[in-house]
């Protein structure tokens, strides 16, 4: 599928290069083809959606929203509505609660109408797992698909470690896919200057880097919008690397402290906007205690924290963290 248009960039853009092997491997394979555009659902649903988090001050995380929007609604219904196919397989390293055979034994059933905790009274809820290979786990950007696509998706390679699919690709003829480098980062940036990308789409609005130990005015930038909290702060004229720990938005400052584990950087507590739950809407025990032990992660790959979540009447929840963690942004 393609998501975005290369027409529009001044980048480079791998998406055309990635079609071609994508026909390549199917070739190989004796299997059809397919090509859809969702170039202008993504612009709509993701990549708009991240130029206002940014406008806000907040850090998205558009490869979530892709998943939910993109890969796992509008391409999942065309496989099932359009191919008649019984279910996507997708190459995220990740794994559900559903052996294969089940996912493919399972007769549609239609949500039933009615409130929310009913809902799951039909038949088990599909839990999302994490993947063999801890260090090539996706999970993370799989945390807000629907139960409807995660009964039909297989993840064929959840239970493997990326050299050992590297060793089944070669053996099969695969070698074209095999030299690729991994693909890191947003899917629309590619290898470019992040501040030019979003300063071609969004008003510079220049403000001060301001010292949190003392308010002097260290130097200046061209959007608060543009930093995220625990980056390192690129300040002209400055010996030692200081880190941006808040950003005023209605004046347009960013606040930076001296060292890299500045208490500033340092928070426990979070409010969530209203929650995803993949399984279980909200958990029985959320419910019933009103409170949550659990583990909780906002990257990729950082180490999981362990927590305690507090249910609010509005479905968002209070999450406090065992320790305190490092450069919790919103979004």
């Amino acid at each position: 599928m393609k998501n975005w248009d290369s027409l529009d960039e001044h980048g480079v853009c791998t998406a055309d290069k990635d079609c071609e092997d994508a026909y390549r491997v199917c070739q190989i394979l004796d299997i059809p083809f397919h090509q859809v555009s969702y170039v202008k659902e993504y612009w709509n649903d993701v990549f708009s959606d991240f130029l206002n988090e940014y406008e806000k001050g907040r850090t998205p995380n558009p490869d979530i929203v892709c998943n939910k929007h993109i890969k796992f609604s509008c391409f999942f219904h065309y496989a099932v509505d359009n191919l008649g196919a019984d279910a996507i397989a997708t190459g995220h390293y990740a794994r559900t609660s559903l052996e294969d055979e089940e996912v493919f034994e399972q007769k549609h059933v239609k949500k039933p109408e009615g409130l929310f905790r009913n809902r799951f009274e039909v038949r088990n809820a599909v839990k999302l797992l994490q993947a063999a290979d801890s260090f090539k786990d996706q999970t993370f950007f799989l945390s807000q698909v629907s139960q409807d696509a995660l009964r039909r998706t297989i993840f064929p390679l959840g239970g493997l470690t990326k050299e050992f699919v590297k060793k089944i690709a070669a053996e099969n003829r695969l070698h074209h896919v095999l030299q690729k480098k991994e693909s890191m980062g947003m899917c629309f940036i590619g290898k470019r200057n992040f501040e030019h990308f979003l300063l071609q789409y969004l008003q510079p609005r220049p403000g001060h880097f301001i010292s949190i130990e003392d308010n002097k005015v260290l130097g200046t930038h061209k959007g608060w919008f543009l930093y995220t909290l625990g980056q390192r702060a690129n300040i002209g004229g400055l010996r030692e690397p200081w880190y941006v720990v808040e950003k005023d938005s209605v004046k347009g400052d960013v606040f930076v402290a001296p060292r890299t584990d500045h208490p500033a950087l340092y928070r426990d507590l979070l409010r969530t906007s209203r929650v995803h739950w993949i399984a279980e809407e909200p958990p029985a025990a959320l419910v019933r205690d009103k409170m949550m032990e659990c583990h909780f992660r906002f990257r990729h790959q950082m180490a999981l924290v362990p927590c305690v979540l507090t249910l609010n009447q509005d479905g968002t929840v209070w999450v406090t963290a065992v320790q305190a963690v490092r450069a919790l942004a919103t979004g």
